[in-house]
Order: C-alpha cells, then structure tokens, then sequence
C-alpha cells in the first residue's frame, strides 16, 4: 500500500478540506465521468436474499453501501464445503454495484487517523535501520525450465511471482517498475529482467493500488494477454487497449486452455479495500486467487490483505493448497495497518488457517511501505514459522530473484 492511497484512506472529505491540485493524481489516471457506467446500467443494492447470487460469498452479511464493516455468519469449521462454481467465460462483459464497501471487513480509517500517521511519521523505518537495506536478500538466477508438469515459482519482489503451470505462464501483479506513485524507489532491483521473462500467457491481479496494479508495467504486455482482474476493474484495463479482459466476484472462476490441460483459477476474498483516485474507493473489488494446475497441484496467491476469517473458508472450499504465498511486511505501525495487511506471525497463521503445506512469503524486500525495520519481517517469519514445529524446507523464504519447483504429487 503506498504513501499516496494511505493518504487517502478515507472517503472523499468535504470542498474546504479536499487536497490541492498539486497534490491529486495525474488526469490519466482518473475516471472520466464520460467512461462511467450510467446509473440506469449500474446494480441497486442488494436485496437480503440476493446476496448470494451478487457474489457475497457463503458466510457474508453484506451490509449498507457507507464504509461500515460488515457482520460475517460464523461457518462451521466440519460443514462440507460447497461445490466449485462453473468456470465462466473470458472474456465476458459484467455489469456490477456502484461500489462494494459492503465487502470491507472493517472501516476505513477516517481524517483522525490519517491525522494521527502524519503526526506521528511512522510510515518509514527509523534512519538507525536503514543500513540492513544492504543486507535484503537478492540472488537472482535463470528460471528453472518448464514443461507441461512443472509447477514452479519466481519471486520477482514485492507481489510480483512468475508462476509455471500447466505450461503457461502466469504474472501476478506485476510491478517492473522502479518507482510507484508517492513511493520511495524500491530497494531491491526486480528479480527477473522483463527481456528475460518467456512469452506472458495471463496477468492476475488482486486490487487496483498502485503497488499492486502499475500501469507501466501492463503496457509492456501485448494487449491480447488476458488480464484477469477483480469485479469492476475491467474498464480500465479496457481503456488503455487490451482485448483480452475478465473481471470477477469473489468465488468466481475461469478456466485458461493450456498445454497441460486446462487452469484453473478462482478469485477469492481477502481483507482489503480498494482505492486509486480520490473518488473512487471501493468501486472496484479486491481479493486474492487460487491457481489449480491441470493435476490439482494448488497456489493460493493472496494479494495484499490483512488477517481474518478469510482464509479459513479458503482453505474449506479449496482443500489440498500446496503453497500460498501471503504477505509479511508493511506492517507497522499495527493499530492502523492490521485490518489490511498481516504481520509475519498472522502469516504464518493464515497458512495454517489454509491447510497449505508450504508458505512462501512476499511483500517486504522490495519498497519500504511502513515503519518496521528493512530485515525484521524475515526474522519474525522464521521465527514464527519454528514455533510451529512444521518443516522448515517448508518455509520458502526466497531471496528476490530465486526460484521454486513445487514436486508432484
């Protein structure tokens, strides 16, 4: 989550205390009035029982459309999960909510927080730790070779992973760039050179902040890759040339025909929000996916999100995760932070909560977000990760640049 969307935690204010225009973002990157959905084309709020059938997933309550955390049905850690919805089309125009803040899982800080972190400056390390920069882990190597049967992962930095599957090849909110708006530079070079990268099958992304979703990046993509994205973001990807756009609810999937066989990939919950304008927070979805290979080997890849109940349900409906790859940094100071990002123990925790078998952790390393120092997310992961008693050749602590191969079953 970068400086700039922190900024704008909270819904827009009032006239007299809107940022200049100095400060607001480029027009480029703003939603023109004329680009909008009319009202006559967009949904009404949901009746109480067509929740379902609107994506609010099993176990969610949605609530009024104002920014309010919603009250979650408790779901039965025994009760059989639900079958997989059908795989829907690529491609295929949706017509979604004005907005989904009935998804938040807690409220947006207001003015009195962004206050209190400005006052305060917590959202940088202290200067005495910046000196472990030196020491962040980057080893970048050549991608192991791949073929119809390899399933294999690349950390690239930050969310960034180049996944093998199936025989294709998957980005995952790829950030090639060296800097994202109202972000220091990242600290650690990209793992993997794009010129290195092999022919980009599908793009998948979590939610549209900037650290997440980097324009300049996508435009080095062909405009017929399939871009895979959460509910509402398609017309932007739409705007800026590409043909090939799938946007999606929470529980929602799709299938892309690969050597393989077919893949397989959900998009699922995470707790989050979504924001890149100063007037458009929560009118696109967030969440994470889960990829399933063509022998049911399973990634779950979690975006950016907080800890919750979430994964618990993930790990129900989707049985036999062999990997998850979940966030660990940007998480301090905690009293702001802890709705919409986890800390290296709530990791650790949350990949349990998934039944996976392995965690490979992702978001620290790469831009400096917040106020923990550069290197203690590795030690509180490992740390944490030991008290489990689990193997440790199960934590996949990956230099920047280093690459995995996940066996067969």
């Amino acid at each position: 989550m970068t400086e700039q969307t922190e900024r704008s935690l909270a819904e827009q204010p009032p006239d007299t205390e809107r940022l200049p225009d100095t400060e607001r973002l480029p027009d480029t990157e703003r939603l023109p009035d004329t680009e909008r959905l009319p009202d006559t084309e967009r949904l009404p709020p949901a009746a109480p029982g067509e929740a379902a059938e609107r994506g609010g997933g099993a176990g969610h309550t949605p609530g009024p459309a104002t920014g309010e955390a919603t009250t979650d049905v408790p779901v039965l850690p025994h009760a059989t999960p639900p079958p997989l919805t059908a795989p829907r089309p690529l491609g295929e125009p949706r017509t979604w909510p004005r907005d989904f803040t009935h998804r938040l899982t807690a409220p947006l800080p207001g003015v009195r927080a962004l206050a209190r972190i400005a006052r305060e400056g917590k959202l940088r390390p202290p200067p005495e730790t910046l000196a472990e920069i030196q020491q962040l882990p980057f080893a970048p190597g050549p991608m192991p070779a791949a073929d119809t049967t390899t399933l294999a992962v690349t950390w690239a930095g930050h969310a960034s992973w180049i996944i093998r599957i199936g025989g294709l090849t998957v980005l995952t909110d790829p950030v090639w760039s060296r800097k994202i708006l109202g972000t220091p530079a990242r600290v650690t070079p990209v793992g993997v050179r794009w010129e290195d990268l092999p022919p980009v099958d599908a793009v998948v992304i979590s939610h549209n902040h900037y650290d997440h979703l980097d324009a300049p990046t996508l435009k080095r993509l062909p405009r017929h890759t399939p871009l895979l994205l959460p509910a509402g973001l398609a017309p932007w990807a739409r705007r800026r040339g590409f043909t090939r756009v799938t946007d999606l609810d929470w529980w929602e999937a799709v299938e892309l025909p690969a050597p393989g066989g077919p893949v397989r990939l959900d998009f699922v919950p995470a707790h989050h929000w979504s924001k890149r304008t100063l007037t458009d927070t929560c009118r696109s979805l967030w969440g994470g996916w889960l990829l399933t290979a063509p022998d049911g080997r399973r990634i779950h890849f979690a975006g950016d999100t907080g800890y919750g109940h979430w994964f618990e349900e993930i790990g129900r409906r989707y049985p036999g995760i062999d990997l998850a790859l979940l966030p660990i940094g940007a998480y301090d100071p905690r009293w702001m932070l802890r709705p919409v990002h986890t800390d290296p123990e709530e990791a650790v925790r949350a990949c349990q909560d998934l039944g996976a078998r392995a965690l490979a952790p992702m978001h620290w390393s790469t831009f400096l977000l917040s106020g923990e120092p550069p290197l203690e997310p590795l030690h509180r992961v490992r740390a944490a990760w030991a008290a489990t008693g689990r193997p440790r050749a199960d934590l996949w602590d990956l230099p920047v640049g280093a690459s995995r191969v996940l066996a067969a079953h």
